[in-house]
């Protein structure tokens, strides 16, 4: 089940679910630990209604996104429990995200992704758009086009 929060109760399941699933890419953990500032969700996005959660009833994940200025939707943030992983949930908080912004008229899902996770965003449909640099080294822009199926 995918619901849409507006309140902040579940902050700290939210936040235990970022840490372990940011920490879960082993690739990734040392440079994270060594800035901890970047393993710490704020949850600034719950009241603004744009932070979708998948529960079972436990929280299994979350995604939340942000108007980009333009006509479409930025992904900001898209975490999986680690137990649950490759289940398809964050499959299917795409589809909710994607289905939700068509209905509002949005026109493109854009991200800022890890390479790491190119195939799976490459396989829900995003296009590589290029490379970025990030406070954490090289990501990957990626796009969605919301105005064919």
């Amino acid at each position: 089940m995918i619901a849409v929060y507006h309140v902040s109760g579940d902050l700290p399941e939210l936040q235990r679910v970022y840490r372990a699933a940011s920490l879960s890419n082993a690739g990734d953990a040392p440079l994270l630990l060594a800035r901890p500032e970047f393993l710490v969700f704020a949850g600034d996005d719950i009241p603004t209604g744009r932070t979708r959660v998948a529960a079972d009833p436990r929280i299994l994940g979350f995604a939340t996104t942000n108007d980009d200025g333009a006509d479409g939707l930025s992904l900001v943030d898209l975490f999986v429990d680690p137990e649950q992983q490759r289940r398809g949930i964050a499959r299917r908080l795409i589809a909710d995200i994607t289905d939700s912004a068509r209905s509002t008229g949005h026109r493109h899902l854009s991200v800022v992704g890890n390479p790491h996770a190119l195939a799976f965003y490459l396989a829900v449909g995003f296009t590589e758009i290029g490379r970025i640099a990030t406070e954490l080294g090289p990501g990957l822009y990626l796009r969605r086009d919301l105005t064919t199926a």
